[in-house]
């Protein structure tokens, strides 16, 4: 099994960032709309990349997955559909954790996916909100990780 990397990406990365979104999305969101996904990719492309540090998790030089943090909080973590199950999300994490003391993450509650994969981690939740950042009326759990 060859060796998966950590990495810092940026602006050059975006195309292959938005396309592993684009897929996990398609894969784990059911409950987003087309309309939706549009939103949102053109969002994340012209406003919430930029506003985070992006790292991605290479297999001989192929994304994986990536993680976007915001000094403690987890902001993003997709892994593409075909690498789940393989442990990048989980070292993605540990990598936030152990670098940036990543202890925070919101997840849609719809994401069962998502929510068990943070529970298993360790993380709890400790808030609900009914809408999302961008005002959608997708249910958000703030979780942390039990200390």
């Amino acid at each position: 099994m060859k060796e998966a990397l950590i990495e810092p990406a940026g602006k050059k990365d975006y195309e292959k960032l938005i396309a592993v979104w684009e897929s996990s999305v398609r894969a784990t969101h059911d409950f987003l709309s087309e309309t939706d996904i549009i939103t949102y990719r053109s969002l994340i492309l012209t406003e919430y990349f930029d506003q985070v540090q992006l790292y991605c998790i290479k297999v001989e030089d192929e994304i994986m997955g990536f993680i976007g943090l915001h000094g403690e909080f987890i902001q993003m973590l997709f892994i593409h559909p075909d690498a789940r199950g393989k442990g990048h999300g989980k070292t993605l994490v540990d990598f936030a954790k152990k670098e940036h003391g990543a202890n925070t993450v919101d997840v849609n509650e719809q994401n069962d996916q998502a929510v068990g994969f943070y529970e298993k981690l360790g993380f709890v939740t400790i808030e609900r909100s009914e809408m999302d950042g961008a005002g959608k009326p997708f249910p958000i759990l703030s979780m942390a990780l039990q200390t």
